[in-house]
């Protein structure tokens, strides 16, 4: 049974983290009728569409035959690595930094090996997973705090968007420099795969059901609307989609915010934490997601400040560092383990000397921003 339990913990460690918090706090503040306004449903709804439209167009195989297309036109490593990392830093700016990883590391580890860049590895899944965590900051869809954020901010997508963007232009300079400078420009062969046609309809389907996702994002359609939409066309077109659905995700956002809602109620401690957090917004998001990662990070400020867009960079630049930063940097850390135990260490070390070494140009950027 002990064994089980840790094995569980093991898992999804952050889940575990954060029901215990959630239920510590219950036994503090006793279960009342504001428990349900704890709760940002529109961000959990919205959430919950996001993962059943992606996960339908990952199912069809739409982004393995984007890549495949991609790589198709390349002949040089420099060429394959840069490919990889570009289509991890744009597609998580849609499909989410999670989905651009999952898809696209295992595609890019069995890509490197067969063109013969297997010493590569270590820095080039670096790379990618950097470029799935940054270019995943520039739009409101691309990971799970920049959701929640969006939706408490009151800003609006252009605002938003033009927030982030000198961070994302930034990012993505920073990664395209340096794959050009690490890999050479030799020749290499990559491999031509066929893929099962595409079935269209069921694509143009998804795209429409993502379309109106952007809809809501931007103010246009109403959350519960588009979940009736959404789960009902998915009922149609895979219903098999419901039991792939990150559920754990959305469970770990609701003990959060049961354990911050009740925090939140201890007057005393709400002032000390607000008084401590003015002015040092962006500097704690980054420092606080290093210990439990970005996404809890922006959940358990944001109810201490009004600081939404230094919460949303801090966030965001604080989900590089430590191989906790972001969840999401577990997916290639778990790819790499499975391809070869060996490959942990080298793997840990170049990840965190590029994420640190990324992280302090980038903040030392956002501190030029502030003072111009």
């Amino acid at each position: 049974m002990f064994n089980k339990f840790l094995s569980i913990v093991k898992k999804d460690v952050v889940l575990t983290v954060a029901a215990v918090l959630a239920v510590v706090s219950c036994f503090v503040v006793p279960p009342d009728g504001k428990y349900l306004s704890y709760i940002d449903w529109n961000t959990l709804i919205l959430l919950f569409c996001l993962m059943l439209i992606v996960g339908g167009l990952r199912a069809e195989g739409v982004f393995e035959s984007i890549g495949h297309k991609l790589l198709g036109r390349v002949r040089t490593a420099r060429g394959v690595v840069l490919t990889l990392v570009g289509l991890c830093f744009f597609s998580s700016m849609f499909i989410t930094n999670d989905v651009a990883l999952i898809t696209f590391v295992p595609f890019g580890i069995f890509l490197l090996e067969t063109a013969g860049l297997s010493s590569r590895l270590c820095l080039a899944v670096t790379l990618m997973t950097m470029a799935g965590n940054l270019g995943s900051m520039i739009t409101p869809m691309g990971n799970p705090q920049n959701l929640y954020l969006y939706s408490i901010s009151g800003l609006g997508l252009g605002q938003f968007l033009l927030l982030l963007l000198p961070y994302g232009a930034a990012a993505g300079v920073l990664l395209a420099g340096s794959t050009v400078v690490r890999f050479p420009a030799k020749a290499v062969t990559v491999p031509a795969n066929t893929l099962p046609a595409l079935r269209m309809r069921y694509v143009w389907a998804y795209l429409a059901l993502f379309i109106l996702c952007l809809l809501t994002v931007a103010g246009v359609l109403s959350k519960p609307v588009v979940l009736v939409i959404v789960a009902i066309a998915v009922l149609v077109l895979d219903r098999r989609l419901f039991r792939r659905v990150d559920y754990a995700l959305l469970v770990t956002f609701v003990c959060f915010f049961v354990f911050v809602g009740n925090i939140k109620r201890l007057e005393e401690l709400q002032v000390f934490l607000s008084g401590a957090l003015a002015g040092r917004e962006l500097p704690l998001s980054v420092l606080i997601s290093q210990v439990i990662s970005n996404v809890p990070a922006a959940i358990l400020l944001s109810n201490y400040t009004d600081n939404i867009p230094a919460l949303l960079i801090g966030t965001n630049l604080g989900g590089l560092g430590t191989l906790i930063a972001s969840m999401a940097s577990l997916i290639s850390w778990k790819q790499i383990a499975a391809k070869d135990a060996a490959l942990k260490k080298p793997y840990f070390r170049t990840f965190t000397l590029w994420n640190v070494g990324v992280l302090i140009v980038l903040y030392l950027f956002s501190c030029l921003l502030r003072a111009v």
